[in-house]
């Protein structure tokens, strides 16, 4: 096959994966894992992934399918840019960056709600210093106040890479990212 018929094989892959976003049925959860190297060196790091083998930084399939099944599950509403995804095949490699977003409804009220239950399990569970844990309270109430502030509709712009290899004339993922971008701190910060 020429570059342009391998590159449209990879795109049918992404496409393949966005329609298990749309749907989010999870009896399709087994299709949409075969679009996967089967290796535990497959790795999916999604937007709360930042230590290997930890929380969205999977490693192998059990991993990646705990996280998808989870996206489809409570995330919103995932929409990659299929047709304008940038897709590059070197031999039995590919690579792919496109944009997306997450879109999602969240009433007011319950936004509220969750930002008191998080402050009532913080004061259950209370960290070590007790000025860590009131600034963090503070932060994400001021957060929720202005995000809010914004509407019930949130829409965040995410970036999609990954890289494919082809395995018997198939494409299948071995590596992919989720990451938004941001304008502010970064959720996460080591201070150790």
């Amino acid at each position: 096959m020429n570059e342009d018929h391998q590159i449209e094989a990879v795109r049918s892959v992404l496409a393949k994966f966005q329609e298990g976003y749309v749907k989010r049925d999870q009896v399709m959860l087994d299709e949409i894992m075969d679009l996967f190297i089967p290796e535990d060196d497959l790795e999916l790091i999604g937007t709360g992934g930042h230590i290997p083998g930890e929380d969205e930084w999977c490693l192998g399939l059990p991993m990646a399918r705990e996280v998808v099944s989870s996206d489809w599950k409570g995330w919103g509403d995932v929409r990659y840019d299929v047709q304008g995804a940038r897709i590059h095949v070197l031999g039995d490699a590919a690579w792919l960056a496109t944009a997306a977003t997450v879109c999602m409804k969240l009433p007011i009220r319950e936004g509220y709600q969750n930002l008191l239950d998080y402050i009532k399990d913080s004061l259950q569970h209370p960290a070590d210093d007790p000025a860590l844990v009131v600034m963090d309270i503070l932060r994400r109430s001021s957060n929720t106040l202005y995000e809010f502030s914004l509407g019930e509709d949130f829409i965040w712009p995410l970036r999609f890479t990954a890289v494919l290899v082809k395995r018997q004339e198939k494409w299948l993922f071995a590596q992919m990212q989720f990451s938004f971008s941001t304008t502010r701190f970064p959720d996460v910060r080591l201070t150790n």
